[in-house]
């Protein structure tokens, strides 16, 4: 029998493909972080990051950045686009700008702009809000700062007067009313304005996201309204202006085949504008959509994609060349909105295993137990007789015995004890058959069934609401896996159970390099031994979408740059108190806690209570109000001393820098 190694560890999880060269699985079996995709250039062991991170105060869950991954990712896509220009002498520049909407953590934006100041990287803003991120940060008069979103007069004056700051704005026009409100603002200001048109374009994008893309979409002008906006700036004397044409066809676009069609409708569209006048017409923004393997299958699948970051820069240089040569219109300038693939791999989720629940029987069932009613006989000869000769029948059988059980039950012909040995013997039943279909070379649907039967439950440290919504709400599958015990084989399949009370909190459904599994390979639970498992890949939108469900907040989080003698600590962000997050809903610390009080002197005075338990009831209520929202060992007192001094500098603080030799 062969000897399982941390190679089929990898085969099984998929990482090495998922992981984009940022994650693999070392020789110590436990997931290595390669920032760089250079071993040279710093790597960091994250189950030895992780054990550091709790030494120093942090708490699980735990979710760790890894800036100089967005630092990589910021670096590939501009390198791309400058590959292809030099390839086809392609006539346009390339100017990136990061969407803040994806995620608009303070420090993930700053270390952005920072990381994106060598390849002039710029920022879009789709709100006021976001806007003034914008502003505040973005000082590279170079990069370009492009309005996207819903815009008032206050909007567009902030962006019109930021101008003067030199500020290399654009102000893209979602809706045919903007028009008139960004012309009568320039007219007030007297600053001539820098106009984009958003154009609604009838190609759609493919994957999840399709439909809020194609003629039906939210935003942009369709060809009437492109037609008519652009005689209408020609009649207010603001031709001049249109500097920029942009389109978006959706999120994580899956296929190459709808990016090429968008280009070329789009590069159309770009060519006739310019041919009716508008001359100083010089960018053209792709939008976003640009796509992340989640499951590293590489495919046209919603959680893949089938192209590469090489490709995806190929096809929109060549496509927007090829229709601009052919109508005789100098090359524009192109602006991308990629956020997705800059910022999802910088993020990981570490979160330790509860418990479980096992749904195997490892007793071997006594035939004189069996004999006070003819189903329990039936279904007691069936597990006896089980072989591999009769295993998919029996299964069906069995199964429907199963559920002839439940309407015996309701009729009043089982009683409750007969019900639990039958829900006994069909656990020992399904025990059997499991251990004898792993023999089998050829799957069927009634393995598949058993296999469910029997999956072990993960009760996990975490909220997939906070976390992870997506997996949720559109059923997005992100990378999970053990983080550590890879040279050892996981003997169990489980799913992933939160904290929430919700029967949606669970992930039931894994990545895989041709399908989806219903179920995950985990290791037994080792007694005094934590279990730590890691999401991966949860950059980009999830911290921004995630709620309150449960009452859970924020986790702790960090930010870790990587160098080639170690690892440092650049930012600690604490994950939210119980007080912080009550307080998001108006409740009140001091009032919560003045009406127990009154509640504990009532219970005294009735004697239900005795001193002794109305000050410990007391104790636990203040100390559970200003503690982690998620479990913490050692109980809610034990945990607050580690963190104690993080706590005095403040929620959001920068950490002095420690340095961290490997």
């Amino acid at each position: 029998m062969d000897v399982w190694n941390t190679q089929k560890s990898s085969a099984l999880y998929n990482i090495d493909n998922w992981g984009a060269g940022y994650f693999k699985i070392n020789d110590r079996g436990t997931v290595q972080v390669n920032p760089s995709r250079d071993p040279d250039l710093g790597s960091v062991d994250l189950k030895e990051l992780v054990d550091d991170l709790i030494e120093r105060g942090s708490r699980t869950p735990i979710l760790v950045r890894f800036p100089n991954i967005v630092q990589s990712r910021i670096r590939d896509l501009a390198s791309a686009f400058h590959k292809s220009i030099s390839e086809y002498q392609y006539g346009g520049n390339y100017r990136g700008v990061y969407p803040i909407k994806v995620n608009q953590q303070r420090f993930l934006v700053e270390e952005i702009v920072r990381y994106g100041a060598e390849t002039n990287l710029g920022l879009e803003a789709g709100s006021k809000p976001e806007l003034l991120v914008a502003l505040a940060l973005m000082d590279n008069p170079e990069a370009l700062l492009i309005c996207n979103g819903f815009k008032d007069e206050e909007y567009i004056e902030t962006a019109l007067l930021a101008q003067k700051l030199g500020r290399n704005i654009i102000i893209v026009i979602d809706r045919y009313s903007e028009i008139d409100l960004v012309i009568e603002a320039a007219r007030n200001l007297n600053i001539k304005p820098r106009i984009g048109f958003r154009a609604k374009l009838e190609s759609r994008g493919s994957g999840k996201w399709v439909e809020s893309s194609g003629i039906n979409s939210k935003f942009g002008l369709s060809a009437r309204e492109l037609v008519t906006g652009l005689e209408h700036l020609e009649r207010e004397g603001f031709l001049t202006s249109l500097e920029l044409l942009h389109f978006h066809i959706g999120s994580q676009i899956t296929a190459l085949r709808s990016i090429k069609e968008s280009l070329v409708e789009a590069s159309r569209i770009f060519a006739e504008l310019y041919h009716m006048g508008a001359k100083n017409l010089h960018y053209l923004d792709v939008g976003g959509g640009l796509g992340v393997d989640y499951d590293g299958s590489q495919t046209n699948w919603e959680n893949s994609i089938n192209y590469s970051l090489q490709e995806y820069a190929n096809d929109v240089i060549y496509q927007v060349m090829n229709i601009c040569d052919q109508k005789k219109v100098p090359h524009p300038h192109i602006v991308t909105e990629a956020g997705r693939a800059l910022v999802a791999y910088h993020s990981v989720l570490v979160f330790d295993i509860l418990g479980i629940h096992d749904p195997k029987c490892s007793e071997e069932p006594i035939e004189t137990d069996y004999q006070s009613h003819d189903l329990l006989k039936k279904l007691f000869q069936e597990y006896q007789d089980l072989g591999a000769k009769n295993f998919n029948e029996s299964v069906q059988d069995v199964f429907k015995m199963r559920d002839d059980s439940t309407s015996l039950f309701s009729l009043g012909f089982l009683n409750l004890k007969q019900r639990a040995l039958i829900e006994r013997l069909f656990q020992a039943y399904c025990t059997k058959a499991y251990k004898l279909a792993k023999a089998f070379k050829k799957r069927t649907p009634e393995m598949d069934s058993i296999e469910q039967f029997l999956r072990v439950s993960y009760y996990s440290n975490f909220s997939l609401f906070q976390s992870a919504p997506d997996t949720w709400a559109v059923d997005q599958l992100f990378p999970i896996m053990p983080i550590h015990r890879l040279g050892e084989e996981p003997s169990e399949r489980g799913i992933i159970l939160d904290l929430t009370c919700d029967s949606d909190g669970k992930v039931d459904q894994f990545i895989d390099v041709h399908d989806v599994k219903n179920s995950l390979e985990l290791h037994k639970l080792k007694d005094g031994e934590p279990y730590y498992v890691g999401m991966f890949l949860l950059g980009a939108y999830q911290e921004i979408l995630g709620d309150l469900h449960n009452l859970f907040g924020d986790t702790d989080s960090v930010h870790v740059s990587v160098t080639p003698s170690g690892y440092q600590i650049d930012h600690v962000v604490e994950g939210d108190s119980v007080n912080e997050v009550l307080g998001y809903l108006e409740y009140d610390r001091l009032s919560l806690l003045r009406r127990l009080r009154e509640s504990a002197e009532k219970a005294l005075e009735k004697g239900h209570l005795t001193k002794s338990e109305s000050r410990l009831l007391l104790r636990h209520y203040e100390e559970a109000i200003a503690g982690y929202t998620y479990l913490e060992k050692g109980g809610v007192e034990s945990s607050l001393r580690p963190v104690e001094s993080l706590r005095r500098i403040g929620r959001e603080r920068e950490v002095v820098v420690e340095q961290k030799a490997e």
